[in-house]
């Protein structure tokens, strides 16, 4: 068994001590009915709700307590290549057996979810979330008009997502031209002026990883003078199956859609 990086995984048996360290992949764990099975988690996983008060909290994504994570004994521990970090994943290698993946496309995400189903003998539930996610795309019905957007997660400074991410990705889907596709940055650093010189049809703020609030919006139309709203980042950015409530969610953005 590979992971997504092409690794070789030593798993001879199903892993029944799990530790993840993405909030999506916690998510995705639980709807593949592996939430028993799930030892230790970061204190990012707030999906579903209530976990975080079952399961073993080991730090975040960028940093662990490698100590916590070891008196958990855990069969494998699930990383993904841009929340975590390789001085991460060399120290947790001496732990367990570390899954890696790596997500910018919806392709990707049907991969990693049946090599989940693989790996945890859940190969039959798997299927049937890929198919249901696929599915869901199916009934995305985003007008056709070509929207000029920048997607801003961060403030002081600015950041604006780029291309080759999986936000990206999603954008694309919605019919969206993210003005910052062809950065050689994945998450470019701006300024307000920069962005006063693009021709900007939407502004999008995330509510994650800056929190973006209501107030924001009109500080930002003032500056800009262009249509800008509020969007749920975690139906951006979260693969897995947090896109079965995506695409639905998708259909309600109304500058997206108008």
């Amino acid at each position: 068994m590979k992971d997504q990086l092409g690794r070789l995984l030593d798993i001879t048996q199903i892993p029944k001590r799990i530790i993840s360290l993405v909030p999506s992949q916690t998510e995705l764990l639980c709807t593949l009915g592996l939430t028993d099975s799930i030892v230790g988690i970061t204190k990012f996983c707030v999906h579903p709700e209530g976990l975080k008060t079952e399961k073993k909290i080991v730090g975040g994504t960028k940093n662990v307590h490698f100590n916590k994570i070891a008196d958990l004994k855990p069969d494998i521990i699930l990383c993904n290549k841009e929340e975590n970090t390789k001085e991460m994943v060399f120290a947790l290698e001496k732990i367990a057996p570390v899954h890696i993946s790596n997500v910018i496309t919806l392709e990707d995400t049907y991969q990693l979810i049946l090599q989940y189903g693989e790996i945890f003998n859940r190969t039959m539930q798997a299927s049937h979330l890929v198919n249901s996610i696929q599915y869901k795309k199916g009934e995305l019905n985003i007008d056709n008009r070509i929207k000029k957007v920048v997607y801003l997660i961060w403030k002081d400074p600015w950041m604006a997502v780029g291309g080759n991410t999986f936000i990206n990705s999603m954008l694309e889907l919605n019919n969206c031209d993210n003005v910052f596709k062809n950065s050689t940055d994945r998450y470019p650093v701006l300024t307000l002026e920069m962005l006063k010189e693009l021709d900007i049809d939407i502004v999008l703020l995330s509510s994650e990883p800056y929190p973006f609030k209501e107030k924001h919006i009109s500080d930002l139309i003032k500056l800009l003078n262009t249509n800008t709203i509020l969007v749920n980042g975690e139906y951006f950015s979260w693969y897995g199956s947090r896109l079965l409530n995506a695409f639905d969610y998708f259909k309600t953005i109304r500058w997206l859609n108008n």
